[in-house]
């Protein structure tokens, strides 16, 4: 399967707000929008973003859109976030879309969170270089309340 980035177009946020509203993907990623199903919010945030400086990519699978992949935030707190399809999870895109992805942004450090019980992100980010940092606790809203959060750093 080959995987590649490219900028994000209008024609991905249809598929990327299917991806999103996936029950199964939002409870693992945890830590998603309040209101998932709210069309009109998720167009003002993509509005948001893609008006931004940050970096944000279309991750493709053998040319499908499978997801997005995106660094943000101020310099020297940027964070990486990535969204692959259920369909593709534990196949490598993930890995793939995000070394592709840091290959393109060379400041370090980046910081990554996921949900400590995420252990498919968890693998993703280590294998990807970032070490557990900081263990932290938020507010999931695809799980309704607080739950343990790692934080990861990539320095080099």
């Amino acid at each position: 399967m080959e995987i590649a980035l490219r900028a994000v177009e209008d024609s991905d946020l249809p598929v990327f707000f299917r991806q999103m509203t996936d029950p199964t993907a939002l409870r693992m990623a945890a830590f998603g929008p309040k209101d998932p199903a709210d069309r009109a919010a998720f167009d003002a945030h993509w509005r948001r973003i893609r008006a931004s400086p940050d970096v944000l990519r279309t991750v493709l699978a053998d040319g499908a859109v499978v997801g997005s992949a995106a660094v943000y935030g101020e310099p020297g707190e940027r964070e990486v976030t990535y969204w692959i399809e259920r369909a593709y999870w534990g196949r490598g895109v993930a890995t793939a879309a995000l070394r592709a992805l840091l290959a393109e942004v060379p400041e370090r450090p980046l910081y990554a969170r996921a949900a400590a019980d995420n252990a498919g992100s968890l693998r993703v980010l280590e294998k990807c270089g970032f070490r557990v940092s900081a263990r932290a606790r938020g507010f999931a809203n695809a799980r309704g309340a607080e739950i343990d959060e790692v934080v990861l750093t990539l320095e080099e």
